[in-house]
């Protein structure tokens, strides 16, 4: 369960450092730019740990697979990003690829 967490981890550190990039203008803006690197770090940290007990294939695919999808949340939400439809069919077939990833994977 804790290799789980470690991921879960890593991924919402990542969004959170991604999500600021755009404050951050550039590095030009203290604090965005502080979230940025503290965002990124910790998603390394924790994503190391998890490759612990999760191989590096299926722990990189999950990152960046629910990543891509909960950053594409976040702009739709909090931007203002337009989704058309085919978008939200891309982001569903990243998720069913993780999904499958994550249960047929040993």
């Amino acid at each position: 369960m804790q290799k789980w967490l470690f991921l879960g981890a890593a991924i919402i550190s990542e969004v959170s450092g991604t999500s600021a990039l755009r404050s951050s203008d550039g590095f030009t803006r203290l604090w965005p730019s502080i979230i940025v690197v503290l965002g990124y770090a910790s998603a390394f940290y924790f994503l190391s740990l998890t490759l612990k007990t999760i191989p590096v294939g299926v722990a990189y695919a999950i990152w960046s697979g629910v990543g891509t999808a909960l950053i594409v949340l976040v702009a739709w939400i909090f931007m203002g990003q337009k989704l058309g439809l085919l978008d939200i069919f891309g982001i569903l077939l990243i998720v069913t690829g993780v999904l499958v990833l994550s249960v047929f994977s040993k």
